[in-house]
């Protein structure tokens, strides 16, 4: 009687452990399908893939180089090149359009493409605009469940894992305890013992269906594959050259004020010797000084001396 109460209690509580994670599968399957067939159809343009890669300006840097629009030279400063100053030739794209515009602001002053990705309102402007119109295209993806998010799922698990190791135990010992009698209870004890047993791998079979329904990051994957082409045409000198102007954030500045740290530093140790020197003064010196001044000078009051008479 004793296996017959086991084998149904255990089997109660194993199709209760494991109802959930099955229907876990089912919901994580159908969620990666309907993720997978979102971004298949999704056919972003170069410069939106460029974007969701933070690697806008380095694409329409290198668009502006091929087309003859700039030249920068080894220490990464950009020039506008007679095609660049002509106002009537613009990229037909807004983003290389916008950072030959920035350029052009700039003209006839060197400048590094770093600054302007850090530093021009206009273009960060135009660039944010472009940023949410894109955006705007892309299809909202359904978010997995059995994440890891939920403090209150997580708890819930932790106390429902609590619960049934305790079962377990109890179980277990019940069942070691027990001498079956006759081939019904043996077989009433067998089916306790699987049942124990599936219990103990509910932990690796969650983690399972996991890992056999996540479906990583599709459209990271998709956006790294495809490269931007101006990027991909470029040669390896030209590539380096733009990723150094790139890098040179704040030596090329254009007509904005360079305010070089050599300078700044002679400042500051004039400023120093300005300072110990009035450390090295004394308040007596400074009333001297004054005193001196006022004995000089003509006292109120007084006339001034006349012409020296003669006879």
């Amino acid at each position: 009687m004793r296996q017959f109460a086991l084998a149904v209690l255990v089997s109660a509580v194993t199709a209760a452990v494991y109802g959930p994670v099955a229907l876990l599968w089912w919901r994580r399957a159908r969620v990666r399908g309907r993720t997978l067939r979102l971004v298949a159809a999704v056919e972003p343009e170069p410069y939106h893939t460029a974007l969701l890669r933070q690697e806008t300006t380095e694409a329409a840097a290198a668009e502006l180089v091929l087309d003859g629009y700039l030249r920068i030279d080894e220490e990464g400063a950009a020039f506008l090149t007679e095609q660049g100053r002509d106002p009537a030739r613009t990229p037909a794209h807004p983003i290389p359009a916008a950072l030959l515009a920035a350029v052009r602001r700039h003209d006839p002053e060197p400048v590094s493409m770093g600054w302007i990705d850090w530093n021009d309102d206009e273009y960060l402007q135009r660039r944010s605009a472009y940023r949410s119109e894109r955006e705007a295209l892309l299809p909202e993806l359904p978010r997995m469940p059995g994440g890891r998010g939920n403090v209150f799922l997580a708890c819930s698990s932790c106390v429902g894992i609590a619960l049934v190791m305790l079962f377990w135990l109890l179980a277990a010992a019940l069942l070691v305890t027990g001498r079956p009698q006759g081939l019904r209870e043996w077989a009433f004890a067998g089916v306790a013992a699987l049942g124990l047993s599936a219990l103990l791998l509910a932990e690796k079979a969650g983690r399972v269906v996991r890992e056999r329904t996540e479906c990583g990051d599709p459209l990271g994957d998709l956006v790294r594959s495809r490269p931007h082409p101006a990027v991909a045409a470029l040669d390896e000198d030209r590539r380096t050259l733009v990723l150094r102007s790139i890098g040179e954030s704040d030596r090329w500045r254009g007509v904005d004020t360079v305010v070089h740290e050599e300078a700044d530093d002679e400042g500051d140790e004039g400023d120093e010797d300005d300072d110990e020197w009035l450390d090295d003064k004394v308040w007596w010196e400074d009333a001297y000084e004054y005193r001196a001044s006022d004995e000089d000078g003509p006292r109120p009051g007084a006339t001034p001396p006349g012409p020296a008479s003669s006879g």
